[in-house]
Protein backbone atom coordinates (compact mmCIF):
# COMPACT_ATOMS: atom_id res chain seq x y z
CA UNK A 1 0.00 0.00 0.00
CA UNK A 2 2.74 2.07 0.69
CA UNK A 3 3.83 2.59 -2.87
CA UNK A 4 0.16 3.65 -3.85
CA UNK A 5 0.65 6.29 -1.69
CA UNK A 6 3.68 7.92 -1.43
CA UNK A 7 3.01 9.84 -5.01
CA UNK A 8 0.16 11.22 -2.84
CA UNK A 9 2.64 12.17 -0.76
CA UNK A 10 5.16 13.56 -2.65
CA UNK A 11 2.85 15.67 -4.35
CA UNK A 12 1.65 16.92 -1.19
CA UNK A 13 -2.02 15.82 -1.50
CA UNK A 14 -1.74 13.65 1.80
CA UNK A 15 -1.43 16.14 3.90
CA UNK A 16 -2.31 19.15 2.39
CA UNK A 17 -5.95 18.19 1.08
CA UNK A 18 -6.08 14.58 3.00
CA UNK A 19 -5.22 12.62 5.71
CA UNK A 20 -3.21 9.64 5.72
CA UNK A 21 -5.54 6.67 4.69
CA UNK A 22 -5.16 2.64 3.90
CA UNK A 23 -6.34 2.61 0.25
CA UNK A 24 -9.17 -0.55 0.62
CA UNK A 25 -10.85 0.43 -2.93
CA UNK A 26 -9.68 1.06 -7.01
CA UNK A 27 -10.37 4.13 -8.37
CA UNK A 28 -9.60 4.30 -12.45
CA UNK A 29 -10.17 8.21 -13.63
CA UNK A 30 -9.86 8.16 -17.73
CA UNK A 31 -10.37 11.04 -19.58
CA UNK A 32 -12.28 10.74 -23.41
CA UNK A 33 -11.60 7.27 -23.04
CA UNK A 34 -7.96 7.11 -23.73
CA UNK A 35 -6.25 9.60 -21.08
CA UNK A 36 -5.44 7.66 -17.73
CA UNK A 37 -4.81 10.33 -14.77
CA UNK A 38 -2.29 8.47 -13.09
CA UNK A 39 -0.61 10.23 -9.98
CA UNK A 40 1.34 13.56 -10.64
CA UNK A 41 1.32 13.00 -14.81
CA UNK A 42 -0.07 16.05 -16.72
CA UNK A 43 -2.84 16.75 -19.12
CA UNK A 44 -4.20 19.09 -21.39
CA UNK A 45 -7.04 21.37 -20.37
CA UNK A 46 -8.31 20.58 -23.73
CA UNK A 47 -8.00 16.97 -23.02
CA UNK A 48 -9.84 17.24 -20.04
CA UNK A 49 -13.31 19.72 -20.59
CA UNK A 50 -15.86 16.86 -20.59
CA UNK A 51 -15.83 14.88 -17.23
CA UNK A 52 -13.94 12.05 -17.04
CA UNK A 53 -15.12 8.24 -16.66
CA UNK A 54 -14.88 7.52 -13.20
CA UNK A 55 -14.30 3.17 -12.72
CA UNK A 56 -14.51 2.17 -8.60
CA UNK A 57 -13.07 -1.23 -8.32
CA UNK A 58 -13.32 -2.99 -5.03
CA UNK A 59 -17.09 -2.72 -4.06
CA UNK A 60 -20.07 -4.61 -4.43
CA UNK A 61 -24.09 -4.21 -5.20
CA UNK A 62 -24.86 -3.15 -1.76
CA UNK A 63 -21.78 -0.21 -1.41
CA UNK A 64 -21.94 3.37 -2.25
CA UNK A 65 -19.83 5.91 -2.75
CA UNK A 66 -19.06 9.63 -2.90
CA UNK A 67 -16.63 11.40 -5.47
CA UNK A 68 -15.03 14.84 -4.56
CA UNK A 69 -12.49 16.54 -7.30
CA UNK A 70 -11.10 19.47 -6.25
CA UNK A 71 -7.94 22.16 -7.22
CA UNK A 72 -5.80 22.58 -3.84
CA UNK A 73 -3.84 25.30 -5.61
CA UNK A 74 -6.20 27.95 -7.01
CA UNK A 75 -6.06 31.33 -7.84
CA UNK A 76 -1.45 29.86 -7.77
CA UNK A 77 0.27 27.25 -6.25
CA UNK A 78 2.42 30.26 -5.23
CA UNK A 79 -0.80 31.42 -2.97
CA UNK A 80 -3.15 29.40 -2.93
CA UNK A 81 -5.77 31.19 -0.74
CA UNK A 82 -9.01 30.00 -2.31
CA UNK A 83 -7.78 26.41 -1.26
CA UNK A 84 -9.89 24.14 -2.51
CA UNK A 85 -11.81 24.92 -5.36
CA UNK A 86 -14.40 22.34 -5.84
CA UNK A 87 -14.72 21.12 -9.16
CA UNK A 88 -17.46 17.65 -9.10
CA UNK A 89 -19.42 15.86 -6.30
CA UNK A 90 -20.99 12.44 -7.31
CA UNK A 91 -22.77 10.22 -4.43
CA UNK A 92 -24.24 7.16 -4.63
CA UNK A 93 -22.22 5.55 -7.16
CA UNK A 94 -23.25 1.83 -6.93
CA UNK A 95 -19.65 -0.20 -5.76
CA UNK A 96 -19.71 -2.10 -9.07
CA UNK A 97 -19.81 -0.03 -11.91
CA UNK A 98 -18.64 4.19 -12.71
CA UNK A 99 -19.72 7.93 -12.03
CA UNK A 100 -21.68 8.30 -14.83
CA UNK A 101 -24.68 5.61 -12.74
CA UNK A 102 -24.50 8.29 -9.31
CA UNK A 103 -26.14 11.18 -8.19
CA UNK A 104 -24.32 14.63 -9.57
CA UNK A 105 -24.41 17.00 -6.62
CA UNK A 106 -22.01 19.12 -7.88
CA UNK A 107 -21.70 19.55 -11.86
CA UNK A 108 -18.29 18.72 -13.34
CA UNK A 109 -16.14 22.09 -13.99
CA UNK A 110 -13.39 21.95 -16.32
CA UNK A 111 -10.14 22.78 -14.93
CA UNK A 112 -8.81 25.76 -16.49
CA UNK A 113 -5.62 27.14 -14.60
CA UNK A 114 -4.18 30.37 -14.93
CA UNK A 115 -1.17 30.95 -12.93
CA UNK A 116 1.70 27.75 -12.46
CA UNK A 117 1.11 24.64 -11.94
CA UNK A 118 -1.83 22.70 -10.35
CA UNK A 119 -3.16 19.90 -8.55
CA UNK A 120 -6.56 18.06 -9.74
CA UNK A 121 -7.28 15.51 -7.40
CA UNK A 122 -9.95 12.55 -7.21
CA UNK A 123 -11.18 11.81 -4.11
CA UNK A 124 -13.50 8.43 -3.07
CA UNK A 125 -15.26 7.82 0.06
CA UNK A 126 -17.18 4.55 1.00
CA UNK A 127 -20.65 5.93 2.43
CA UNK A 128 -21.88 4.21 5.15
CA UNK A 129 -25.66 4.47 3.82
CA UNK A 130 -27.47 6.18 1.15
CA UNK A 131 -26.22 9.84 0.63
CA UNK A 132 -27.98 13.04 1.78
CA UNK A 133 -24.70 15.02 1.35
CA UNK A 134 -24.76 18.89 2.32
CA UNK A 135 -23.87 20.70 -0.32
CA UNK A 136 -21.15 23.62 -0.44
CA UNK A 137 -22.90 27.29 -0.70
CA UNK A 138 -19.35 27.72 -3.48
CA UNK A 139 -16.83 26.14 -5.11
CA UNK A 140 -14.14 28.61 -3.64
CA UNK A 141 -12.24 27.41 -0.11
CA UNK A 142 -13.70 24.23 -0.12
CA UNK A 143 -12.42 21.78 2.47
CA UNK A 144 -12.19 17.76 1.43
CA UNK A 145 -11.69 16.78 5.30
CA UNK A 146 -14.50 19.26 6.55
CA UNK A 147 -16.68 17.26 3.79
CA UNK A 148 -15.72 14.15 4.56
CA UNK A 149 -16.61 14.85 8.39
CA UNK A 150 -19.97 16.86 7.68
CA UNK A 151 -21.15 13.99 5.93
CA UNK A 152 -19.69 11.39 8.38
CA UNK A 153 -17.80 9.58 5.11
CA UNK A 154 -14.68 8.88 7.46
CA UNK A 155 -10.88 8.41 5.39
CA UNK A 156 -10.85 8.02 1.95
CA UNK A 157 -10.54 4.45 -0.23
CA UNK A 158 -9.15 5.95 -2.89
CA UNK A 159 -7.26 8.94 -4.78
CA UNK A 160 -5.48 10.14 -7.65
CA UNK A 161 -4.32 13.45 -9.03
CA UNK A 162 -2.93 14.83 -12.27
CA UNK A 163 -1.25 17.91 -12.77
CA UNK A 164 -2.44 20.92 -15.61
CA UNK A 165 -1.19 24.28 -16.23
CA UNK A 166 -2.02 27.09 -18.57
CA UNK A 167 -2.15 25.53 -22.08
CA UNK A 168 -1.06 28.47 -24.81
CA UNK A 169 -2.50 28.34 -28.54
CA UNK A 170 1.03 27.18 -29.97
CA UNK A 171 0.55 23.60 -27.10
CA UNK A 172 -3.26 23.45 -28.43
CA UNK A 173 -2.20 22.60 -31.92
Amino acid sequence: MARVLEPLIVGRVIGEVLDFFNPSAKMIVTYNTNKLVCNGFELYPSAILNKPRVEVQGGDLRSSFTLVMTDPDVPGPSDPYLREHLHWIVTDIPGTTDASFGREMVSYESPRPTIGIHRFVFVLFKQKKRSTVVIPATRDQFNTRRFAEDNDLGLPVAAVYFNAQRETAARRR
